[in-house]
């Protein structure tokens, strides 16, 4: 029994010795394939790998100054929102803005900003029964989430989740400043697009606006400008 034991493992020796001998070969074949002086392609390919970390590390940048930037706006209005939602609504703003090219940080900030009457809180509710920090009515709002993908439980529920809220109000004011402009966007966004519309075909005669959306327009503009400079 003891002989027959120590064949097997003298055979499994055998093959692990042979598995470990063809490996070093290998290993050998390869540090040979490298030992020579990079070529001017091999110096392409580094110098197009460094240009793709630099334009990383740009971008990361460019991300954690504006997330920087829209929390401490956060805090301007909202001082006790929790790190985390900050954190959430912070990246989410960002990430709109590169969805939208129409839109941008401090264009969202503004929206918000005016919309939450200048209280960035989530649950904001205006007498009209619009909802949440963009200010969104149920019904819009739920054509909106089909349009997003994102499952329509119930208004509060979705409306009051400040992530979702500014993905849907975001969609919903680059549509409308694609077809109307930026302050005819504003305009319909406030007042509607039958309202909006008819305001840019009189030439942007005030009369035709509700006195609400006469005031926001211009709120929301000087806000943006306040934010860019």
């Amino acid at each position: 029994m003891f002989v027959k034991l120590f064949f097997i493992w003298a055979r499994k020796g055998i093959l692990i010795v042979a598995l470990v001998t063809a490996f070093m070969t290998l290993l050998s074949f390869s540090w040979e394939a490298i030992e020579p002086q990079p070529t001017v392609d091999s110096l392409d390919v580094m110098s197009n790998h460094l240009a793709i970390i630099q334009s990383m590390i740009k971008t990361d940048s460019l991300r954690l100054a504006a997330v920087h930037r829209i929390i401490r706006l956060i805090d301007t209005y909202n001082p006790k929102m929790d790190p985390k939602s900050k954190l959430e609504i912070a990246n989410t703003i960002y990430e709109m803005s590169l969805k939208y090219s129409n839109l941008d940080v401090d264009l969202i900030c503004a929206t918000i900003t005016h919309e939450s009457a200048f209280t960035w809180r989530r649950d904001v509710v205006s007498p009209a029964g619009a909802m949440g920090l963009m200010q969104i009515m149920p019904h819009t709002g739920y054509l909106l989430s089909k349009q997003e993908g994102i499952p329509w439980t119930d208004a509060e529920q979705v409306l009051f989740d400040p992530v979702v809220n500014i993905k849907l109000g975001c969609r919903y004011l680059s549509f409308l400043i694609e077809h109307y402009h930026l302050d005819g966007g504003l305009a319909a966004y406030n007042g509607g697009e039958r309202r909006a519309a008819r305001w840019l075909a009189s030439g942007r005669n005030d009369e035709v606006l509700f006195e609400e959306t006469r005031e926001y327009v211009p709120a929301v503009l000087k806000l943006y400008d306040t934010y860019r400079n």
